[in-house]
């Protein structure tokens, strides 16, 4: 049995997974086998002697992994998906965003990798000791390693070749993800002479694809097999691992220290905010259908989390006791100055529990539109005031201005729709009813005016260029058309600020009047 350890003292591992733009900020988890093989080998060209480590020594210790079944790996439980962002120059003045993902993990946990029939002899042992000594970074240059031999008594948590479902019981006991592993000799071997079989002379780039010696084909560069056609490399091959439900959260699932019952409420989370990736991006007057959307994929992630009968309610809006006063989530979209949807706002006043946040952490796409849909991405939670310098949404003002219409919830009387005066009050009216259901010691609502349009860098935006639908069948809706308006409150108000027919999914949002 050989058993290779793999810690991280800088607490980062950094590694794009196959298949992957390096911007797309995911990360390969678990490491791939193939990534193993390519570390050692780079290693031994570096900084090992070939005439104390010959080249047939290294052909030998890897071909005896690489003929062995996939090694089964343990994975750190406690770690965190995340990333960061910078500009990188470009040609001319430009500069190009980069987004740099990472897990966070713990420096004394660490990666094992188990081959259970290997055994090696001391020559190889020596050589492999002396390899993971020398081996200073594993997955990107930024990922510092210490990599030892180790006997490992705990368990494996990713497993090549089983079933993702307990066929027994219906248990879904993880997710299946394809990872490289080299191929074995014999089956490069195979591979090299079916295709290159009945080929008089074979193309340049063809024969540099595919080097006689295997060694040379696990150390191929990528260019040499890119321009032949390769979709992977030839001397690579997919297998299929078993890793635990979402592995990769965004927020640590080691339980913090339990706080006082006076304590709970004041730290609990209220809002999170996502960016959207997607083209194209929805735009604001789609801002109800994508905040649907968004609701829909977030239930279904906590029904797979957590089971069908344990969805947080303030995620679903259902089972909230009588006194509620909106305090469940608000799914509001927030634009860029040209209206474009670049980022979601989950917005609960009373607060988001840890499950809640399990299930918003978990989202990686949502289903929108006829395309793939769009990519999610979650950015961090808190009080909303921790967005107050990303999102207008979070400000704070006295002064709030449509970023969407306002549709009045309840139905007008018709003496209320006899003259102007007669709507402004009665609108009003139904403006400060709403609002102080919110909350009893909240600012007063003094007035409101109604605006013509909403200026989205010079795109001008009518009440009816908005969808102003619910999906939800039978839904009794007051009011189809909608008006854009600005509300003015007796003292500053902290956002967001989402009122009237379906303010929960994007209608009825407003953000600081500029000043």
């Amino acid at each position: 049995m050989l058993t290779l350890q793999l810690t991280f003292p800088g607490g980062r591992y950094h590694a794009t997974p196959w298949g992957r733009h390096v911007n797309e900020a995911d990360v390969a988890w678990p490491p791939e086998p193939w990534r193993l093989f390519r570390a050692l080998i780079a290693t031994w060209h570096r900084k090992l002697d070939p005439k104390q480590y010959p080249r047939e020594c290294l052909v030998e210790l890897l071909s005896t992994l690489a003929e062995a079944p996939p090694p089964n790996i343990r994975l750190p439980e406690d770690v965190v998906q995340a990333h960061t962002r910078h500009y990188m120059p470009a040609k001319g003045d430009k500069r190009t965003l980069i987004f740099d993902g990472f897990v966070r993990i713990a420096p004394d946990d660490p990666i094992v990798f188990q081959w259970p029939e290997v055994q090696l002899d001391s020559d190889l042992e020596r050589l492999l000791d002396t390899l993971l000594e020398a081996m200073s970074y594993f997955g990107r240059a930024e990922s510092w390693v210490q990599a030892q031999r180790a006997d490992w008594s705990g368990g494996f948590n990713c497993l090549p070749n089983v079933d993702e479902v307990n066929l027994e019981t219906g248990e879904v006991l993880g997710e299946i993800v394809r990872v490289l592993a080299p191929r074995s000799t014999a089956d490069y071997r195979r591979l090299r002479e079916e295709r290159l079989n009945g080929i008089k002379k074979p193309a340049t780039k063809l024969m540099r694809s595919l080097p006689e010696s295997w060694l040379d084909a696990i150390s191929l560069d990528t260019a040499d097999w890119q321009a032949a056609g390769w979709d992977r490399p030839p001397a690579a091959r997919l297998v299929a691992y078993r890793r635990p439900l979402e592995t990769l959260p965004a927020v640590s699932k080691k339980a913090p220290p339990k706080p006082s019952r006076r304590a709970t409420k004041a730290i609990q989370p209220t809002t999170a905010r996502f960016a959207l990736y997607g083209k194209p991006l929805p735009r604001i007057e789609d801002a109800v259908r994508l905040g649907e959307a968004f609701r829909l994929a977030a239930l279904g992630r906590a029904k797979r989390l957590l089971g069908g009968d344990r969805i947080p309610p303030e995620l679903s809006g259902h089972e909230l006791p009588q006194d509620n006063r909106h305090g469940h989530a608000f799914w509001l979209p927030d634009p860029d100055p040209r209206g474009e949807i670049t980022h979601m706002l989950v917005h609960a006043p009373g607060g988001l529990s840890a499950e809640a946040l399990r299930a918003l952490t978990a989202l990686s796409t949502i289903r929108y539109g006829e395309g793939d849909g769009l990519r999610v991405m979650f950015e961090g939670c808190g009080p909303a005031r921790l967005f107050e310098t990303l999102s207008p949404l979070a400000g704070e003002s006295r002064i709030w201005r449509s970023v969407t219409p306002w549709l009045h919830p309840w139905h007008l009387k018709k003496p209320e729709m006899r003259t102007p005066q007669a709507l402004h009050t009665a609108l009003l009216e139904q403006l400060r009813k709403e609002w102080h259901a919110r909350g009893e010691n909240l600012p007063q609502i003094e007035d409101f005016v109604e605006l013509p349009d909403a200026d989205f860098s010079g795109r001008r935006l009518r009440a009816l260029h908005y969808h102003r639908f619910r999906r939800k069948r039978g839904l009794t809706q007051p009011d189809t058309l909608g008006r854009l308006i600005e509300i003015s409150f007796t003292t500053p108000v902290r956002g967001p600020v989402a009122l009237g027919f379906g303010c929960h999914f994007g209608l009825g949002l407003f953000r600081p009047a500029q000043t």
